[in-house]
C-alpha cells in the first residue's frame, strides 16, 4: 500500500488521483479541518466519476507531528510520497516551518525506517536549491548558502537533509524540487492565487521571474522515479523559466483580459512594506509583504530542469496547455468574477 502525506494539498490530491488511476491502493494523511470536498472536486476536473475514485482512498487522520498516530498510519505500507509541508514568508510563522518542515519530515522518516518503508519520494522546492549568482542558471548542483535563504528554504533544505539521513540508513529515497505549480483547485495559495488575482484585473505586475512546471509534469515525474531503480537523486523540476509580467499576461490572455502593463521595482514594494506590517498587527493578519518575499518577486532566478529528461522517459507538457486548463476551471466555479 502507498501512503500520501499532505493530501489535501495540491500536490498530494493530485497524486491521490494519478495513483487511483493506475489501480494502486492509496492510504493518505490529513489533519482535522482539512477540506476533503476540495479533493473530490479536483477529480472531478479529470474524471466522470470522481466520487468512485474518492471512495476508493483510505483515508487516515493524523499530524505528521504527532509520532503516535503515524506509527499506525505507516502500518503496511511499502511506498511513501511526502507531500506534506507548511509554506509561509512570514516572519512570525519561523517556529511553525521549522516544527512542520523539519520535524514533520524527521517524523516520516524515522517510520519510514521503523516500518521498513521500501522507498519514499519526497516533494521539496526550488527555494531549496542554493541562490546563485544574479540570472545564473541554477541546478541540483548549485551551491547553498543558508545566509542568504528565508526562513521557508532553510527549513525545506533542513527537511532535504533529514530526507538523506534516511538513506544513509538504507532507505530508498528520491527528492524533487518543482517550481512554481502551475495547477487549479487551489485558488488562495501557490500559483492558484495568481488565477485568483489576475481575475481582479490588477494594472501592476512584479518584477522578477521564476521556473515554472505544470502539476501533471510533478506528479507524473514522481511516479515514474518511484517506479523506477533510480534512488539516492533529486531533480529540479522546471518546464520553462518564466517573468512575472510573462506569467500574469498568459493567464489574462486565457481570461480575454487585458494584461497588467506597470512594473512594481523593488523601492515600490519597500515603500508597502511597513503598511503591510501595520495592517497584519491591527486586523491580526498574515503579513503579504515581507523582506524574503519582496527578494522572490523582484530576483530573475532562471534554472535547469532537464536532468529528469535525462533519466526517465519523461518530457515537459506545454505550459500554455496549463494555463489555459486552470483558466477555464477558475472561470467555471467563478462565474461572477467576469460578468
Amino acid at each position: 500500500m502507498i501512503l500520501v502525506t499532505g493530501a489535501t494539498g495540491l500536490v498530494g490530491c493530485h497524486i491521490l488521483f494519478k495513483l487511483l488511476e493506475k489501480g494502486q491502493q492509496v492510504r493518505a494523511l490529513y489533519r482535522a479541518g482539512s477540506d476533503l470536498e476540495r479533493v473530490k472536486r479536483v477529480f472531478g476536473y479529470y474524471s466522470t466519476t470522481p466520487e468512485g475514485l474518492y471512495n476508493k482512498i483510505e483515508w487516515y487522520e493524523a499530524d505528521i507531528l504527532d509520532p503516535a498516530a503515524l506509527d499506525e498510519a505507516f502500518k503496511n505500507i511499502n511506498r511513501v510520497y511526502h507531500c506534506a509541508a507548511l509554506i509561509s514568508f512570514d516572519p512570525k510563522d519561523k517556529k511553525r516551518l521549522y516544527k512542520t518542515n523539519v520535524v514533520g519530515t524527521q517524523n516520516v522518516i524515522n517510520y519510514c525506517i521503523h516500518h521498513r518503508v521500501e522507498k519514499i519520494c519526497y516533494v521539496s522546492s526550488i527555494a531549496a536549491l542554493g541562490d546563485g549568482a544574479y540570472q545564473q542558471l541554477m541546478n541540483e548542483e548549485t551551491e547553498w548558502d543558508e545566509n542568504t535563504q528565508s526562513a521557508y528554504s532553510v527549513t525545506k533544505y533542513g527537511a532535504e537533509k533529514e530526507v538523506w539521513r534516511g538513506a544513509q540508513e538504507g532507505l530508498q529515497v528520491v527528492i524533487v524540487n518543482p517550481g512554481i505549480i502551475i495547477g487549479p483547485g487551489f485558488w488562495h495559495s501557490g500559483s492558484g492565487a495568481l488565477f485568483k488575482l489576475v481575475a481582479k484585473k490588477p494594472k501592476w505586475y512584479p518584477p522578477g521571474g521564476s521556473g515554472v512546471v505544470t502539476i501533471n509534469d510533478v506528479t507524473e515525474s514522481m511516479i515514474g522515479l518511484m517506479n523506477s531503480d533510480i534512488t539516492g537523486e533529486r531533480y529540479v523540476l522546471v518546464n520553462q523559466n518564466m517573468t512575472y509580467k510573462e506569467i500574469f499576461s498568459a493567464i489574462a490572455r486565457e481570461y480575454n483580459l487585458s494584461a497588467p502593463k506597470k512594473v512594481f521595482k523593488k523601492w515600490h514594494l519597500r515603500l508597502l512594506l511597513p503598511l503591510d506590517w501595520l495592517h497584519a498587527r491591527i486586523y491580526n493578519k498574515a503579513r503579504k509583504i515581507t523582506s524574503d518575499n519582496i527578494k522572490g518577486l523582484s530576483n530573475i532566478k532562471i534554472f535547469d530542469g532537464k536532468k529528469i529528461e535525462r533519466h526517465l522517459p519523461f518530457s515537459y507538457e506545454l505550459m500554455a496547455q496549463a494555463i489555459y486548463f486552470g483558466c477555464n476551471k477558475y472561470k467555471a466555479e467563478y462565474p461572477d468574477k467576469f460578468l
